[in-house]
């Protein structure tokens, strides 16, 4: 997608805040317990290859990506530290892989018995390093069985194209203040853990919400996500036992300003009509931008002052109803601070009945990203 460098609209981040955020939390870290920086979905949206650099300035040791290509470009921009891609590649992938040091999860025999075809076929000259995930109940991927477990590791000890330099699990109620599933999840990690006769290098069960509130079963691995963006994992269920800076702020401008007449309908379907007369401004981004269309309604920031989102979001611009006359050009924050005042990911994703992670990572590259540069 194109990036609309010539429009007054762009997504801000805070590079400084996210260096903040991981050296507070490996202060927070156990000892000899490494952080890695999950960087999947372009960075939550907030730029890979940027955050990436960021989080190694600020003592990250490693990476977590999702999917093998965004490892790739990480390798591919000079970024030498340890990748996990946390979902599962295909097997055959597995040579390109092991070729670019990238480690790669493994839920199953039958996807080693798969690469291991693809290893005969396509030699590397680096071992394929692997992380077993166990699905302790999360019930998304990863070994279900002990015994299943134990095989696989005696499988990869016997073939040395493969190198197991991991186990994990991830948890899916760490960020509920309700431990009682968690704990029965880390009850069958331990379990699976005892089904290896070695431990690997890195045992990890730590995602970010782990890592604020149940640090007693941390490992030592952290894979901080969202938490490095500055954003509270359980949204605002749960209390931070230390704070975080936001990173990402969203700013335009009034590119059209126009009073209206008592009974003038604004936007497709003529959703909104106005009660009096009044002054409607539009700003130049829509859904096509992830600003979206459910968000009518809402409100952004004009002068320190709260507007409200007037007639349905379109794909590139959308409407808002403001307090006075503003001359075109005027800042509009939809996300960050402004006169005083504060709209959050957060506010924006209560309103939208989501969670923030989905907002901020449905934001389009037609929005460019401007970085602040760290301290």
């Amino acid at each position: 997608m194109i990036s609309g460098t010539h429009r007054p609209a762009q997504i801000i981040i805070d590079r400084q805040a996210i260096k903040t955020n991981i050296q507070t939390a490996i202060a927070h870290l156990p000892a000899h317990t490494e952080l890695w920086a999950v960087v999947k979905a372009n960075a939550y949206g907030h730029g890979l290859l940027q955050v990436a650099a960021t989080a190694s300035h600020a003592g990250a040791t490693g990476f977590c990506v999702a999917i093998l290509d965004e490892a790739l470009a990480l390798r591919q921009a000079g970024f030498t530290e340890p990748i996990l891609v946390l979902g599962i590649t295909s097997p055959e992938y597995a040579s390109l892989a092991a070729t670019q040091t990238i480690s790669l999860t493994v839920g199953s025999q039958a996807w080693l018995t798969a690469a291991l075809a693809q290893l005969a076929k396509a030699p590397a000259a680096n071992p394929l390093k692997i992380h077993f995930a166990v699905d302790s109940g999360m019930g998304r991927i990863g070994f279900r069985e002990p015994t299943a477990l134990a095989m696989a590791e005696k499988m990869v000890r016997q073939h040395s194209q493969l190198e197991l330099t991991g186990l994990y699990t991830h948890f899916a109620t760490a960020d509920e203040a309700d431990s009682a599933y968690f704990k029965q999840q880390v009850h069958h990690f331990k379990q699976f853990k005892k089904a290896l006769k070695t431990l690997p290098r890195y045992v990890h069960v730590a995602n970010s919400a782990t890592s604020l509130w149940h640090q007693a079963c941390a490992g030592n691995l952290v894979r901080l996500g969202v938490a490095l963006y500055g954003l509270n994992p359980s949204g605002s269920d749960q209390a931070l036992p230390y704070p975080l800076q936001p990173a990402l702020n969203l700013e335009t401008e009034l590119v059209f300003v126009k009073q209206v007449t008592a009974g003038s309908k604004i936007g497709y379907g003529a959703t909104y009509q106005a009660s009096q007369t009044e002054w409607i401004g539009t700003v130049p981004l829509g859904y096509a931008d992830g600003w979206q269309r459910r968000l009518q309604g809402f409100h952004v920031l004009v002068a320190g002052q709260f507007c409200e989102i007037v007639g349905r979001i379109c794909m590139d611009q959308f409407m808002i109803r403001l307090p006075q006359k503003f001359p075109v050009g005027t800042k509009v924050t939809l996300i960050g601070q402004n006169g005083g005042q504060t709209i959050s990911l957060q506010d924006v994703a209560n309103f939208a009945k989501t969670i923030h992670y989905e907002i901020a990572c449905n934001f389009t590259d037609r929005l460019p990203r401007v970085y602040l540069p760290e301290n």
